[in-house]
């Protein structure tokens, strides 16, 4: 696109003194007529780039020239090179020096002020991003080992789509060849990760896979009441928002909200140990004293 190749020659032309239009021909694949264009575009845009004939001439920037006076204000620069920080916690293949290229382009030292790391603190990081993010950019097909909620190992082939953070877990959306079917995959039950060499079409699926999966869980969904000691006060404001706590007069915190309905919830409670009640529904609050009972017969 042409925005990019403008950028890129901004860049170009920040690191060399002098290049000349043919070499940039070369480099982007178009006309030395396109490059003039370009040149011509970007001196209407206020950069002070020029032209010089001749032996060792070329095309050039005026020596004190920053892109921060041109075309993107200073908080937008900050955005950009935040979002760049971010992203870089994920891994993903030559974002530390895109990160370090932009920095040049602004002419600003890329502060650490953000540290982004989303793997759990008992397990060793999955560097999965570069791949997938190579495999969805260059549509290629995917081979991983996959375990279910029930610790079922299967072998997958994917037509990966898309990486997707929700509620504190990453996925990958994927046309699963095994199930000819949109699904989504944890990453953290994804093993034995390849990217094969074979291509694939994409699929006008994307969209309709996302709305499934929000129509899912609010039609699965159930409406749940605790009550929370304040010893886990601390993990109360960690997982729930403020107006789903109701603080007691004796200390403890009655916790409303809607949850999908499956077998995470159960785990989720039994994490609070002796510190938390379910309150509603009934049928959650028998399963769960059932579980206890299970539990106990354990330890007898």
């Amino acid at each position: 696109m042409q925005i990019y190749r403008l950028l890129e020659i901004v860049y170009i032309l920040l690191e060399k003194k002098a290049v000349t239009a043919k070499k940039l021909s070369q480099r982007f694949g178009v006309s030395q007529r396109t490059i003039y264009r370009d040149i011509d575009i970007l001196s209407a845009a206020g950069i002070p780039v020029y032209t010089e004939k001749g032996k060792g001439g070329g095309i050039s920037l005026l020596p004190e020239f920053i892109l921060d006076k041109s075309l993107i204000s200073e908080q937008e620069q900050n955005e950009i090179l935040s979002a760049l920080q971010a992203f870089s916690g994920m891994k993903a293949a030559k974002t530390d020096r895109a990160l370090k290229k932009v920095s040049a382009i602004f002419n600003k030292s890329s502060a650490n002020w953000l540290q982004v790391d989303f793997s759990p603190w008992s397990v060793a990081a999955n560097d999965f991003f570069s791949d997938l993010k190579t495999a969805i950019l260059e549509r290629r097909i995917v081979e991983f080992d996959y375990y279910s909620a029930y610790y079922e190992k299967t072998r997958r082939r994917v037509e990966p789509v898309q990486l997707w953070f929700k509620s504190k877990a990453w996925y990958l959306k994927g046309f699963c060849l095994k199930q000819q079917d949109m699904r989504l995959f944890k990453l953290t039950r994804l093993k034995n990760l390849m990217v094969t060499d074979k291509h694939f079409h994409g699929r006008e699926m994307l969209e309709d896979l996302t709305k499934t999966a929000a129509g899912k869980q609010q039609n699965n969904s159930v409406f749940i009441k605790l009550k929370i000691e304040t010893e886990m006060a601390y993990r109360v404001f960690d997982e729930f928002d403020e107006n789903m706590v109701e603080k007691q007069q004796d200390g403890s915190l009655i916790v409303s909200a809607a949850w999908p309905h499956d077998d995470w919830v159960y785990g989720f409670v039994l994490s609070f140990g002796e510190y938390i009640e379910v309150l509603e529904p009934e049928h959650i609050r028998e399963t769960i004293r059932k579980k206890l009972i299970k539990m106990q017969k354990k330890y007898l």
